[in-house]
């Protein structure tokens, strides 16, 4: 028997859409009626599916079900990966009224995601994100894609899920490595609008890079609810949502730079958010003692607080030019005006964005 803990809304008018959030409702709560359909098509990966495949269908328990198995990874989010899922649609002979279901972590979702925007120019999808990272961020909000060799997630589409079905239980068979890469996006949320939440993460800390089921599903309900809220507001990014990508554009220049995988989406942004942090001290927006209170919540997750020893100010820079922040070749950046508070600005001194890569790059030239 399932425990249902939290249910949200994410407010998009005719395409609104539920946050389930529950321990075991993998399996046990029907998802038949997000569907429109009699066929659904699974994706999944190598990793995921002997472990919740099969709980996975039983979700659908009146439809035609096939699977689709893709290789495990960041390094396989591309075209070549995408195309197996294409594939499979076609030789099962799935219809515009077929429903996607990814079934994984963030990688799977994006790659499902961008598959239902352009299969027949668009079908439903369903998110069954199993890691914590995919759970508070990347299963909300309909970003897909896939990552080009030049930058991550360059390709995709904007298509929001039918329905987010959240199972804590999925957390317990990740390693202590994917839990902390999560809480870099659950910090995120603190730290750009919510300094209660923020505040509450310092004394649950410890609780939750242990594994500790109640404080894991508070900190994804008050995720999902901060990120719910942002995309009801701003959609397709036009302002308030590129707040969320605090550390990103630092995060994916390592990300590309160590070739997709070798760092997790989470350590990339742990050490980006630190790097922003530093750079909005320089900028005179936040102080020395807030950025060392960013400092110790992200030691206190186990994050990297550096990029890879041997990236320079110039890979940052070259890497960060095609960040799809950047407008009019203007480089923008999500700063902390604030402890909770988030500015997206192209207005960075030079020398000051070149001092914070300086001193992260162990003054490497």
């Amino acid at each position: 028997m399932y425990k249902l803990l939290h249910t949200l809304q994410v407010e998009l008018g005719e395409r609104s859409y539920p946050i389930v959030i529950g321990e075991g409702v993998l399996g046990e709560y029907e998802l038949s009626n997000y569907v429109r359909g009699s066929q659904v098509m699974i994706v999944t990966n190598d990793v995921v599916a002997p472990l919740y495949l099969e709980q996975a269908k039983a979700c659908f328990p009146d439809k035609t079900v096939d699977v689709v198995v893709l290789p495990d990874g960041e390094k396989h989010k591309d075209w070549q990966t995408l195309n197996l899922i294409f594939d499979a649609l076609l030789e099962k002979q799935h219809t515009r009224k077929s429903t996607l279901v990814a079934l994984g972590g963030g990688v799977v979702g994006d790659m499902t995601g961008f598959a239902a925007a352009s299969y027949q120019r668009g079908v439903p999808f369903i998110q069954i994100p199993t890691t914590l990272l995919s759970q508070v961020d990347s299963s909300v909000g309909g970003k897909t894609g896939i990552n080009h060799p030049l930058g991550k997630n360059m390709v995709g589409a904007f298509h929001q899920p039918e329905a987010v079905l959240i199972d804590t239980n999925t957390l317990h068979s990740l390693p202590p490595r994917e839990i902390s890469a999560g809480l870099a996006e659950v910090i995120k949320y603190g730290l750009i609008r919510d300094t209660a939440f923020l505040d509450w993460l310092e004394q649950a800390m410890d609780k939750l890079v242990g594994f500790d089921s109640e404080a894991l599903a508070e900190a994804i309900f008050r995720s999902c609810a901060c990120k719910a809220d942002v995309v009801a507001q701003d959609e397709k990014e036009n302002g308030l949502r590129a707040t969320l990508n605090l550390g990103h554009t630092f995060g994916h220049a390592i990300e590309t730079f160590a070739g997709y995988g070798n760092w997790l989406h989470g350590e990339a942004v742990g050490t980006g958010m630190m790097m922003a942090a530093d750079l909005s001290a320089r900028e005179g927006w936040i102080s020395s003692a807030d950025y060392d209170r960013i400092l110790h919540i992200i030691r206190k997750a186990n994050l990297p607080e550096s990029p890879p020893a041997n990236m320079t100010p110039a890979d940052f820079m070259s890497l960060m030019a095609v960040d799809k922040k950047n407008v009019d070749g203007l480089l923008r950046l999500v700063l902390l005006r604030a402890v909770g508070k988030a500015e997206v600005t192209s207005r960075a001194t030079e020398e000051n964005l070149s001092a914070t890569l300086s001193a992260f790059c162990h003054q490497k030239t």
